[in-house]
């Protein structure tokens, strides 16, 4: 891998792509049809590249006004540490900065031992005033 030089598109991953970053950092079962769905209501998408290949990626969902969230930050492990995970998020910021006409809430779930990482951009843990909270729903039994 050394010093292979990376590109940023602006672009969504192929669902191919997706999996095989979801994969590399461990988030899980992956549900591709469902992937498929959710990529294509994105606000706004990122692929990092290295010669040809995906390596990292980064988007964004929300309504477009004033809800944005940060989704699928995730770079492949022999590519993390370089800066990467940077560029994405800065990325990421500055479509929401150019996009929102006034104060806007961005919010995101860190992985844990990553928290760090998004508090350099602002991100904060403002409990116990206000707790993240999220409920995973499973499909209804038929």
């Amino acid at each position: 891998m050394a010093n292979k030089p990376i590109e940023i598109v602006e672009r969504p991953p192929t669902s191919k792509e997706h999996q095989l970053l979801w994969e590399a950092v461990g988030w899980g079962k992956y549900h591709a049809e469902m992937a498929e769905k959710s990529l294509a209501n994105s606000l706004y998408c990122l692929v990092v590249q290295s010669e040809g290949n995906a390596v990292g990626m980064g988007r964004i969902v929300g309504d477009g006004a004033m809800y944005f969230y940060i989704q699928d930050v995730a770079v492949l492990p022999e590519y993390q540490g370089k800066g990467i995970g940077k560029q994405i998020t800065d990325k990421l910021l500055a479509y929401i900065q150019n996009t929102c006409a006034g104060p806007a809430f961005v919010g995101l779930f860190a992985a844990q031992g990553k928290e760090e990482f998004y508090q350099r951009f602002g991100f904060m843990d403002h409990s116990p005033g206000m707790t993240g909270m999220f409920l995973v729903m499973e499909k209804a039994a038929s």
